[in-house]
């Protein structure tokens, strides 16, 4: 056997082999996104059309195009939604980053400690099976109307699949890596951090990828209910005022942005697990 194929690869030849992973994974993960928008609006016409939907209600991608870009009241509409957007950017980002850090604080818990699972997992699964609709009058209650209702619901939305997830991350440490963190004088904690975390990276970001648009649905849900503000609340005010036409745009905007959030994540993922030797579908 040549000597040559027991020669491990220089550093630089590993950055490169990185750089390529994840070049590869950025164009896979492109594409597969345009032909998801390709897909979306295809069956978007075909609805339309299928059901008959009268265009007084209905708006077609061509119609939506034109209320954004071609009416002369196009630019201010779009500084409006633009507005609109970025509260509900912020709204789903104080969610997003709620729900994440309590279900990976509550996920290192339990998995430390599984004693405590019992308690943790009904009362995180009791949050996602309930409506938040149901739930919403009552948290108004108790935190009033401000960034705590959307902390909360949004962080509902996001919290149980998030903890779900990273538990099983977590403990997808093998025995044999354990036992050796235990002989050389690692403890149970040294496990959890400088084994569990790095073996549970897929399941991380696979949550964060679910995340991303659960956090942007809560956040829709607690404008509309609760805050008054952003375009949760803009799209139920024109459906009340009969403003279709700008009911789809709002739509169209918030869908596109959560599959570009979805994207970035995404993108995100392929660059971290890359560094770190891994793919998306490791274990």
């Amino acid at each position: 056997m040549s000597t040559e194929l027991l020669t491990p690869l220089s550093p630089a030849a590993a950055d490169v082999g990185r750089a390529g992973s994840f070049l590869r994974a950025v164009v896979r993960q492109v594409a597969t996104m345009a032909l998801v928008l390709a897909v979306v609006v295809l069956l978007w016409i075909a609805a339309l059309r299928v059901w008959d939907v009268s265009p007084y209600v209905g708006k077609t991608p061509a119609e939506v195009w034109t209320t954004l870009f071609g009416e002369d009241d196009s630019a201010e509409l779009r500084a409006e939604i633009w507005t609109l957007l970025q509260q509900t950017l912020t709204d789903a980002g104080i969610g997003f980053a709620t729900g994440m850090l309590t279900a990976i604080v509550l996920a290192a818990v339990v998995v430390r400690y599984r004693m405590l699972e019992g308690a943790v997992m009904p009362v995180a699964l009791v949050l996602q099976t309930v409506p938040l609709i149901a739930l919403a009058p009552i948290l108004i209650l108790l935190v009033g109307r401000g960034y705590a209702i959307v902390a909360i619901m949004s962080a509902i939305v996001v919290l149980f699949p998030a903890l779900v997830n990273i538990v099983l991350g977590l403990r997808s440490v093998s025995p044999q890596m354990r036992d050796l963190v235990l002989v050389y004088g690692g403890s149970p904690s040294t496990v959890l951090l400088r084994v569990g975390f790095p073996s549970a990276l897929p399941a991380l970001f696979a949550s964060v990828r679910i995340a991303v648009p659960g956090a942007l649905t809560g956040a829709l849900l607690a404008e509309w209910l609760a805050t008054g503000k952003g375009i949760g609340y803009a799209v139920v005010s024109a459906a009340g005022r009969s403003q279709n036409a700008r009911v789809w745009a709002l739509v169209v905007v918030v869908t596109v942005t959560a599959l570009l959030l979805y994207l970035v994540a995404q993108l995100i993922e392929a660059a971290v697990l890359s560094r770190f030797g891994r793919s998306a579908t490791d274990g």
